[in-house]
Order: structure tokens, then sequence, then C-alpha cells
């Protein structure tokens, strides 16, 4: 029998290193029907490729911890922290009692919708108008929301002309369901990237003013619920990929300036779970499966 095909049934057999281990011993002694020089600087060759690799341990492939906790006020609305300021207006009032009713209960859920292509040649705002497939994509994602089965309580989308039609054609797919315009949802340079692109320089002052109003908008969006909210919530908003993708990085406490490392899909959908306990989960990030190939687009 050929060394080679011994060497398959034997490793077949017991499926292990050791007996790989046990061949290479064989076969440099000639066990094999080889001149045992020859099967020795081979498997020589052997030792010196397997001693090249790092040795196993579980330290070593084990991530080691950032040693950043988890802030569970990050919001400024958690209970305890809000309650330690109260001023107490009765001696036998229950602390823990107050507490209680100032927890929140419910759930939000907050859908993050990036506006579809659209005209990049416009010189303004209003000229930057859908394109016949970034209204293709707006339908899709419409019948998307749509098919969730979902009771969305707002639409919030972006003042953009690009975002607000955008919201417009998903509006027709969820009737009843309010629409509400915001400025501070407009595109923007939330702040510096690391690592640097060369593609895309803003100038200092822009970091500054948009930061500021991106922040602002995180803020007044990205919270839990408060305590008189009884039900879970499903809102809505529409705007643009740097804005969502902030959002994102610091609804899950990530270093914000990594916003620049995740690509969205026009039209695709991001969903955030934010629980009443103020964690925080991903459940989507741009989600544009719903669609064809064809119609997948990111300008």
């Amino acid at each position: 029998m050929s060394y080679r095909k011994t060497l398959k049934l034997i490793c077949g057999f017991a499926g292990g290193s050791a007996v790989l281990f046990a061949a290479a011993v064989a076969d440099s002694r000639g066990y094999f029907g080889e001149q045992s020089e020859e099967a020795a600087g081979r498997w020589s060759r052997f030792n010196v490729l397997q001693a090249a690799q790092p040795a196993w341990t579980p330290a070593s492939h084990t991530p080691a911890p950032t040693g950043h906790a988890w802030d569970f006020n990050w919001d400024k609305r958690d209970p305890s922290s809000l309650s330690n300021g109260k001023k107490k207006e009765s001696v036998t009032e229950d602390p823990s009692s107050e507490q209680d009713n100032g927890k929140p209960k419910a759930t939000r859920n907050i859908l993050l919708i990036r506006h579809s292509q659209y005209n990049l040649s416009g010189n303004s705002d209003k000229e930057r108008i859908l394109t016949p497939l970034g209204r293709e994509q707006a339908e899709l994602t419409g019948q998307r929301l749509a098919a969730l089965g979902l009771k969305y309580d707002v639409l919030i989308h972006s003042s953009m002309a690009r975002a607000t039609e955008t919201a417009n054609i998903i509006s027709k797919h969820l009737p009843g369901v309010e629409l509400v315009s915001c400025d501070l949802l407009r595109e923007g340079a939330p702040i510096e990237p690391v690592p640097p692109v060369t593609h895309w320089k803003p100038d200092a002052v822009q970091y500054h003013e948009d930061g500021a109003r991106i922040e602002a908008a995180f803020r007044r969006y990205i919270h839990r619920a408060d305590p008189k909210q009884k039900e879970d919530s499903y809102e809505i908003i529409v705007c643009h990929a740097n804005v969502i993708r902030y959002f994102v990085c610091r609804a899950l406490q990530f270093p914000p300036e990594g916003w620049l490392r995740m690509g969205l899909n026009n039209g695709s959908i991001t969903w955030l779970t934010i629980r009443p306990s103020g964690r925080v989960a991903l459940r989507t990030l741009g989600d544009a499966g719903f669609m064809p190939p064809d119609k997948l687009t990111r300008t």
C-alpha cells in the first residue's frame, strides 16, 4: 500500500493529530516502503511548519475586556438618579415606592430609515430629490414596514428634501401615522471619524456646528420611555446615513468617532430597542434584504 493511502486510512479511522504524529514516526523509519532519509526529510519540513503555528491556549484566544462598564444612566433618566435629587414631601413616604412609581415600564423601538437614492447633481437641497429608483426604494421600504404589522406611533423625518420625500412615500403605506418634520435630523458631520478618510474632509467648524445639532437630535429621540408610557412604542425616523450611524454608536456606547466604519444602503432599516432599564439592543443594522439586488444603492 502506498504511503499516502496508508496515511489517509490511519487518519480516517482515528481522526486525530496523535495518529498523524505516529504516522510521521512510522514513515520516517521506512515502514511505508520508502527510504528513511527521504521520509525523514519530508517530516522534518512538516515539523518546521507545525512549529511555526502559535500554540493555542484559552488565554490567547480570549478578547481582553476594555474596562468600560455599561452606563445605565446614559440618557440621564435612570430612576435612581432622578429620585435622589427630589425633595421628600413627607417623612413617612416610602422611598422605594416613590422610585417604583417613577420607573419606566415600556420598551421603545426606534426604526431608523435612511432616505432613498437621490439626485446628486442638484445644486441645492430642493433640487436633490429622489431618483425614479429612489422612489421605488421608498415604496419597498414602506411595504416592508407595513408587512411587519407593528402599531407605529409616529413617523419623524429630516426636513431635507430627500428625507421628506422618502417619508411621504412610506407614509402612504402606513395610514393614520402622524408625520413630523425635524431640522435637527438634517445630514451633517457629527464628529471627525477615526480612522480618518481622504475622500471627505469637512472643515472643523462644520464638525463643531453639525456635531452639536446631531447630538441634540440624539438626546431628543434616543432615550428610554417616560414612566407615564404604559405600552411599548414603535417610532420611525427617516433621516440620513451619518446621523443614523452616529446614533447607533452613541446608543450602544461605542466610540462615536467610529461611525464611518459602517455602511448603510438607501431605504434600509436600522432598529434600536431601548428597555426600561436603560439597556439598548441593535436588532438590525441597515437591513435592506427586502429589496431585490438590482434595487440596492448607497448613494
